[in-house]
């Protein structure tokens, strides 16, 4: 089956049929979707949004272009001269492809919206996948992972799912384990400082109580 573009087959869509999806923060700048809607005026739409269709639902969920679906529904002369609809690429894919779509339309552009990617690499662990599911389809180093899961504060991040009862670490696997954990142990706890909150460390480094600086039931973050 030869292979076709989703942008040869763009649709109007009634903007009332189009949804946000559920893991983009959306933060919009007014100034800048002011500058969008000024380019959308003189302009028109020049790219179509990207979503995917429930058909269950009967409804397109967006994956990408969140601000030019906003400007149709915050611009009431828009509104008009479009007849509300929307153009619309369309692909098919499972959610956690559509998160990894949607980081990496954000990253073409040279976006880098750290509230976005966080909660992204958040769901996509809750949906079972791994660090090197999300290195290989959002381009993301471990170090840069590493830190997007620091953001989220959520230690459950830290354990890797696919790895079952009869995986072994070789040696250097378990010194960088041991290294990143100690990295989240110190990052966790500056964080305790700062807020004079008392937090549970990843397992192996228990408590610490950013009130006192002091560290209970586990080793400390430098050793």
């Amino acid at each position: 089956m030869v292979f076709k573009s989703p942008v040869y087959g763009v649709v109007a869509v009634p903007v009332e049929k189009i949804e946000p999806n559920t893991y983009n923060p959306n933060a919009v700048a007014p100034p800048e979707l002011k500058l969008l809607y000024d380019s959308i005026k003189e302009d028109g739409y020049t790219m179509p949004v990207v979503c995917y269709y429930d058909r269950g639902r009967d409804k397109y969920i967006l994956v990408d272009g969140f601000h030019r679906y906003r400007i149709m529904l915050d611009y009431p002369d828009i509104y008009k001269r479009e007849g509300g609809m929307l153009p619309v690429s369309i692909i098919d894919k499972p959610l956690d492809h559509r998160m990894a779509s949607t980081i990496r339309h954000n990253r073409a552009r040279g976006s880098h919206d750290v509230d976005l990617m966080s909660n992204i690499v958040k769901e996509l662990h809750e949906l079972g996948r791994s660090d090197a599911w999300i290195s290989r389809h959002l381009g993301m180093d471990r170090d840069e992972i590493l830190r997007l899961k620091q953001i989220t504060g959520l230690a459950a991040l830290f354990r890797d799912v696919e790895f079952g009862t009869a995986w072994q670490p070789t040696e250097a696997e378990a010194l960088a384990v041991g290294e990143d954990m100690g990295r989240i142990a110190d990052g966790q706890a500056a964080v305790a400082m700062q807020e004079g909150t008392k937090e549970e460390m990843p397992e192996g480094y228990g408590t610490f109580d950013g009130r006192d600086g002091n560290w209970e039931d586990g080793i400390s973050g430098d050793g």
